[in-house]
């Protein structure tokens, strides 16, 4: 099979404006223009960095890498090229075991803090959020790696919590079977509550530093947090200070009821995988209203979509990029991975038939609900094919996909901005470096012409980007109301 030229057949600097695009999304709301009156709310953009691209294929186009998903220097010249974007954060997915075929294509495998902390060293502004999995690790390992990499960064880092489904992952720590997805969901609870206190077992001023006095650390304002719970005994304190953050970012991801739970009562940012925008808009607020419920706001938390883009200088041009990168990925590899998403046995699909009319949750509930509920509402709502459905999906991948040019992908993020449907998104470009690069040269500057995506960094940390507040540590908080009582009761 002939690997197309495609970063060399499609321009992707001068598009003309269009009023068409490609998308998965349905077009009932009015298009923003570019005159529109801007926002106060401000757009936000991450971008995940999946080794070589989102799609299966990435790897393959004359200009690519195979081996970029173990260099270092690919995932710092992504980050580099965000940054030049003023987008928020780049992002990296990670997994405990083989998961994927890897006689096609790369595979997630670098370990995410080692990996951000040689970015970090390589940028200035740009956000570092990287995935760690309550199942197979211990609560003051996470804390102490992610404060590392908030310190080491000056307060960029997040972390990305996440249950892990799959067998394969289970078996590596010595498990037979994964556990159910609501123990899951409870040790990740428990897991999160941990690493927020331990982040918190020093306050912000116990570090004195007096070199003339000799007193280096206030013993009083550093205190163990003496956890006992179903899964995990931690006496604590941590062993560094509290970081520039406070603490580093939340993010989550997560569409079952479980999920949702976890997400509103943790989370700060919030990845999820929606094709409509009227999907995604009921996510959104039901997402808000349950943070809100529990007493932290509807601006707690920011709601970001995934979303691949495939963009070209004209519409044609970037369908036959799509099609072009979708024709490298043998059917027989998408056929096998949206199999295993649906959680069924490839032998039960066809090509050039619908998927079967009752398909279960995975495993009796027991696996990914965000991918399966996504694609099957995207097949059922389009009256799809298998063969459509996978191309539609740029190779089967759950992620809502636009084809288009910049100007037409512009007018998508901004319709779904303005509605509520999303804070932003987490971008997935169809190939690593030049999709991005085309984000930013084609699709940033229309973005910011309109008044809703940043012109320059207006802080320095995570929080700043996403406009989130710095906890306040407990204690302090406390004294201040207490404080605050004694002044009312004077």
């Amino acid at each position: 099979m002939r690997v197309s030229r495609i970063s060399k057949r499609t321009n992707l600097r001068s598009p003309p404006r269009s009023r068409c695009l490609e998308s998965h999304a349905p077009m009932s709301l009015p298009s923003a223009t570019p005159n529109a009156r801007p926002q106060p709310r401000r757009l936000h953009l991450n971008v995940n960095i999946l080794h070589s691209g989102f799609l299966p294929s990435a790897w393959r186009p004359a200009g690519s890498d195979p081996r970029a998903f173990i260099d270092v220097r690919h995932y710092i010249r992504v980050a580099q090229i965000a940054e030049a974007g003023k987008l928020d954060a780049v992002f990296l997915a990670d997994n405990a075991a083989i998961v994927e075929q890897i006689h096609f294509r790369p595979i997630t495998a670098l370990e995410p803090t080692v990996l951000l902390a040689s970015v970090a060293a390589a940028t200035r502004h740009i956000g570092l959020i990287g995935t760690a999995s309550t199942s197979y690790n211990e609560p003051y390992n996470i804390a102490r790696r992610f404060a590392t990499l908030d310190h080491v960064s000056g307060g960029r880092a997040g972390w990305n919590v996440v249950t892990t489904a799959d067998l394969p992952s289970a078996r590596n720590f010595g498990r037979d079977a994964v556990p159910d997805h609501a123990q899951r969901y409870a040790r990740a609870d428990e897991f999160t509550r941990i690493v927020k206190a331990l982040w918190n077992s020093w306050e912000d001023d116990a570090l004195i530093g007096d070199q003339a006095g000799g007193r280096f650390i206030d013993p009083a304002k550093v205190r163990p947090i003496a956890h006992q719970g179903d899964f995990f005994s931690v006496h604590g304190p941590l062993n560094l200070p509290r970081t520039p953050q406070g603490h580093p970012v939340l993010v989550q991801a997560g569409a079952s009821g479980d999920g949702r739970a976890l997400a509103a009562r943790h989370a700060e940012a919030v990845f999820s995988a929606s094709h409509t925008l009227e999907d995604s808009l009921a996510y959104a607020r039901d997402l808000k209203q349950r943070a809100e419920a529990l007493g932290r706001g509807p601006e707690a938390l920011r709601v970001l979509p995934g979303l691949t883009t495939i963009i070209g200088a004209t519409e044609t041009d970037a369908r036959r990029r799509r099609d072009e990168l979708v024709d490298l990925i043998p059917w027989d590899y998408s056929l096998t991975r949206i199999a295993g998403t649906l959680g069924l046995s490839p032998d039960r699909l066809k090509l050039d038939e619908r998927l079967p009319d009752d398909i279960p949750l995975p495993n009796s509930g027991n696996g990914n609900h965000t991918f399966f509920n996504a694609t099957v509402a995207l097949a059922r709502s389009r009256d799809l094919t298998v063969r459509a459905l996978i191309r539609e999906l740029a190779g089967g991948g759950g992620h809502r996909v636009i084809v288009g040019t910049p100007e037409q992908i512009a007018d998508d993020i901004e319709q779904w901005f303005r509605a509520g449907a999303a804070d932003g998104f987490n971008l997935m470009p169809d190939v690593l470096p030049d999709g991005l690069s085309a984000f930013v040269d084609g699709v940033v500057p229309i973005l910011q012409r309109r008044g809703i995506f940043r012109t320059e960094y207006e802080g320095n940390t995570l929080r700043d980007h996403l406009g989130l507040a710095r906890p306040e540590h407990p204690a302090q908080a406390a004294r201040e109301g207490a404080g605050s009582a004694t002044a009312l009761a004077a």
